[in-house]
């Protein structure tokens, strides 16, 4: 038996907005059965899903898991990124690594690597 990876969920206050952020920022699509109580992105493509699911509570406290993203175009992509509505936390160059710390619009954070 084997595992695999289908699905990476987030928690949210409204989902096709949540989607449509990280459908932007991946540079694909909202899949069409979406609404705001649930929503997936690339459902049917090769990888894993980003799934969004309508939940009561806030988010308290900084998530424990996050994805880790990587561009060529470092600058530029954060850039796009902001304009798509991510807040800046913060920035690092460690381990090797220059990086930047972002927060969507529900304030989940996700990094964003300089590919060197």
């Amino acid at each position: 038996m084997t595992i695999s990876l289908e699905a990476v969920t987030f928690d949210c206050a409204n989902a096709t907005e949540l989607a449509g952020f990280w459908a932007a920022l991946l540079n694909q699509q909202v899949d069409a059965d979406g609404n705001q109580y649930f929503a997936t992105v690339n459902k049917t493509g090769d990888g894993p899903a980003l799934m969004f699911i309508q939940v009561p509570e806030e988010r308290a406290g900084k998530n424990r898991l996050h994805l880790d993203l990587a561009a060529a175009d470092w600058a530029a992509e954060v850039d796009r990124i902001v304009g798509l509505g991510a807040k800046r936390v913060a920035e690092f160059d460690e381990y090797g690594v220059h990086w930047v710390t972002l927060a969507d619009p529900e304030g989940n954070v996700f990094d964003l690597a300089e590919t060197r």
